[in-house]
């Protein structure tokens, strides 16, 4: 997925995601400790004890999969929303039940979703479908298949329509909740803050190399987080260290991505945790660091400070809808998207965490049988390079 022409240099602002980008979570800690709140609060849901408080079965999760929560099934589908493999719970589909559920192997929804992951990402349709994209939220596949295993026990077979997604969903905002952080509540981010080494990487030296490198030479850099600034905080200080702020000319918290590059949302100014009010995009400032905002009026700001006339812009991150199709399609940035699915390659080096991001189970992220996932199809499409990771990056002549 390497353009032969492709070279970091010959982009002038360059911009990041934070998670699972310039941060590297140790993955497995990290989908344990989320399994584990996530559990708990369900079980406070009434969900059966006998199918959530058991051992997580990492072979069953992978980024991607999507969740029909009101036929209680998870998906895995091709480029062209065909489903290639299916689930009931935790129980396979054969191709002739999948047929029962899905007439030609196709649902609405995700034959809309190919063709714009923005039709379903909001609104009614994203209650009836959810795409499980990175490593905050893939442990939801295992969770709300074994509710639905729970459910079905207790009513003596399939339902006719779950419910069940609207109780994870409760289970997440509570665990997610930013609020929570200073406050220690939902048992997510004060275990984190108690326990940074156990679920964080620290950066290496190259890759802190290659970032002071380029902004040696004069190109702009730019964090784009979905995280607000305490967590983002939490989260870099841990990876790239005390000073994690000077590597970047602005930093973005709670962007709300893909948001971020197809509304109008405003600047908001911090001081600390604290929010200031709405900031014009004339008063941004060259190392500041802000909260929600715009893509169009960041680009003002970036084409203001590049010393480049016509500069061009590059982004970078994992999540394949968020920062690799939203950037490509709706601002004026090419992307790069970081998957460490590429790690259970040889060419690459077995990744640390091999067990969680490579699945007998569902088959590769990238094809199935032959066939391209829609994941592999909008990389293809959206990126000009898909890379294992940051280190592999500043490893590049």
């Amino acid at each position: 997925m390497l353009e032969q022409s492709f070279k970091f240099s010959n982009f002038d602002c360059i911009g990041f995601d934070l998670d699972n980008t310039i941060a590297k979570f140790k993955i497995g800690a990290m989908v344990e400790l989320e399994y584990k709140v996530l559990a708990q609060f369900l079980l406070k849901r009434g969900y059966l004890r006998k199918h959530l408080e058991v051992e997580i079965d990492f072979d069953f999760i992978q980024k991607g999969l999507i969740l029909d929560g009101q036929k209680g099934n998870i998906l895995k589908i091709a480029g062209d929303g065909k489903i290639l493999r299916a689930t009931h719970g935790t129980k396979p589909l054969s191709d002739e039940e999948i047929e029962k559920f899905y007439k030609n192997r196709h649902w609405e929804l995700t034959d809309l979703f190919v063709q714009n992951p923005m039709q379903v990402w909001n609104g009614p349709n994203s209650e009836r479908m959810r795409s499980l994209l990175d490593y905050f939220d893939i442990i939801v596949s295992l969770v709300f298949a074994r509710c639905v295993d729970s459910v079905d026990e207790e009513r003596n077979g399939i339902q006719e329509e779950y419910s069940i997604y609207d109780d994870i969903y409760d289970g997440l905002l509570e665990m997610f909740n930013i609020e929570h952080f200073q406050t220690n509540q939902g048992g997510y981010y004060s275990e984190l803050k108690s326990n940074p080494e156990k679920y964080y990487h620290k950066c290496s030296n190259k890759v802190i190399d290659w970032l002071k490198t380029l902004k040696s030479q004069g190109k702009l850099l730019f964090l784009i987080t979905g995280s607000y600034i305490d967590f983002a905080s939490l989260t870099a200080s841990n990876t790239l260290g005390p000073n994690w702020k000077d590597y970047f000319d602005i930093i973005v918290t709670y962007a709300k991505k893909p948001g971020f590059f197809t509304s109008d949302r405003k600047f908001i100014g911090l001081e600390g945790i604290n929010q200031t009010g709405q900031i014009k995009v004339e008063d941004l400032k060259l190392g500041g660091t802000y909260v929600n905002g715009n893509w169009q009026e960041l680009y003002q700001f970036l084409m203001t400070h590049s010393p480049k006339r016509y500069p061009r812009f590059l982004y970078i991150g994992d999540s394949v809808v968020q920062d690799i199709y939203a950037p490509d399609i709706y601002s004026h940035c090419e992307t790069v998207a970081i998957c460490e699915e590429l790690c259970i390659d040889e060419k690459y080096g077995v990744h640390p965490d091999e067990k969680v991001i490579n699945s007998e189970f569902w088959g590769s992220y990238f094809k199935d049988k032959g066939v391209d996932t829609i994941w592999s199809k909008i990389i293809d499409e959206n990126a000009k390079l898909c890379i294992p990771d940051l280190e592999y990056a500043a490893g590049l002549p």
